[in-house]
């Protein structure tokens, strides 16, 4: 399997929850998901959760020698797959995916005997969709746009962007359906201050156009505008790609 992880935040039940899990699995999930049908979780309860029910940075180097030591036990007897960590409302919950399950005792011996001062609990049960892994880990798609504004933000930030002074920020879309909903859409989005560019064609020969607008592309501005826009375009049959904007420093 890949080794491919994300880190990202979601609310869950609600709480805020930051989710880390092994993007590079859904690669290859239709064919390994039947050799790993068994979900398995090890629930830590947190002895100094922050205000938000999260990881605190006195406690997160121990919660690391925990689970580095989770990882070296699930080495050790081979039964299966770290997939990803939750950690909401003041625990840290590991999962796993097993091969098999006959040795799940002796791995969590293994792993945590040297942390009874933990309040741990730990369990298993089939999963042979992975839908705990495909429902719970895995981002939706307005998710994976936050993640990856995320990390184009940070990346002009090592360049040292100025991420609140307004500038073009191009996007992308493409049609999903040939339909008179089209030119509605144009004429939405140029309604709401947007120009619109090029037409463009993806490799599988799908029609799009390119457009822009001055915005600032500060973590939550750009976070609030291209969700806004996946709602808008998906309501008139067209899929949001991306964005692209130029440094800007002070």
């Amino acid at each position: 399997m890949q080794e491919y992880w994300e880190l990202y935040m979601k609310n869950l039940e609600g709480n805020p929850a930051s989710i880390l899990f092994n993007a590079g699995i859904s690669m290859e999930m239709d064919e390994i998901k039947y050799i790993y049908p068994t979900i398995a979780f090890v629930k830590v309860k947190l002895k100094e959760p922050n205000e938000r029910g999260l990881l605190s940075e006195n406690e997160e180097p121990e919660l690391s020698y925990i689970e580095d030591k989770l990882e070296a036990s699930l080495i050790k007897f081979r039964i299966g797959k770290y997939v990803g960590r939750v950690i909401s409302d003041g625990y840290v919950t590991f999962l796993y995916y097993l091969q098999f399950t006959y040795n799940w005792q002796d791995f969590l011996e293994f792993a945590l005997d040297e942390f009874s001062h933990y309040e741990i609990s730990s369990g298993f049960q089939d999963d042979g969709e992975w839908n705990y892994y495909q429902k719970l880990l895995y981002p939706t798609p307005k998710e994976w746009q936050i993640i990856q504004n995320h990390k184009v933000c940070d990346a002009m930030r090592t360049k040292e962007d100025n991420l609140h002074l307004p500038r073009a920020i191009e996007h992308k879309l493409f049609f999903t359906e040939n339909s008179e909903s089209r030119n509605v859409l144009l004429e939405k989005l140029e309604s709401e201050g947007f120009k619109i560019q090029n037409e463009i064609e993806n490799e599988e020969g799908i029609k799009g156009v390119s457009f822009y607008r001055i915005d600032k592309p500060f973590y939550h501005d750009i976070d609030e505008l291209t969700l806004y826009l996946i709602d808008l375009l998906e309501a008139h049959g067209a899929s949001y790609d991306g964005w692209e904007t130029s440094i800007v420093k002070s």
